[in-house]
C-alpha cells in the first residue's frame, strides 16, 4: 500500500527519484525554462515552487534550507538574487505549465513547457 506516499514514483526508487527532481528544479532555476514531459513538469511545479518561497524570505537559515535541498551553490544564489526578488508581492504560483502540441519523437509522450511567469 502506498499510505503517505504523494507524488509520482517515475518507476525511480525514492534516493533516485529525489535526485531526478532536484537535478530538474535546479536546471528549471538555472535557465529559466524547460521543456520536459507533462507528469515531470507536473512534479516539479510545487518543489520549485516551495524553494521560491522559502527564498523569499532571504534569511542566513532559509539560504541553508534551500542549498540543502538543492546542493549547487551557483543554483541558489541566483534563486536568492535574481528570482525570489521579484515575487515578492505575489503569494504562490510562480510557475506556468504549457502544453505543448507536439508528442516526443522517441516515445509519443505529451511534451510542456515549464517556466516562470
Amino acid at each position: 500500500m502506498r499510505h503517505r506516499k504523494k507524488g509520482k514514483k517515475f518507476n525511480l526508487k525514492t534516493g533516485r527519484k529525489r535526485s531526478f527532481l532536484r537535478n530538474l528544479a535546479s536546471d528549471l532555476i538555472r535557465v529559466g525554462k524547460i521543456e520536459t514531459t507533462e507528469s515531470r513538469a507536473k512534479a516539479i511545479r510545487p518543489v520549485v515552487e516551495r524553494l521560491v518561497t522559502i527564498a523569499k524570505k532571504g534569511t542566513l537559515a532559509s539560504r541553508r534550507l534551500v542549498i540543502s535541498r538543492i546542493h549547487n551553490q551557483k543554483v541558489v544564489k541566483k534563486l536568492f538574487e535574481e528570482i525570489a526578488p521579484k515575487y515578492t508581492e505575489r503569494k504562490g504560483g510562480y510557475l506556468r505549465i504549457t502544453k505543448l502540441g507536439k508528442p516526443r519523437k522517441r516515445d509519443g509522450v505529451a511534451t510542456s513547457k515549464i517556466e516562470f511567469v
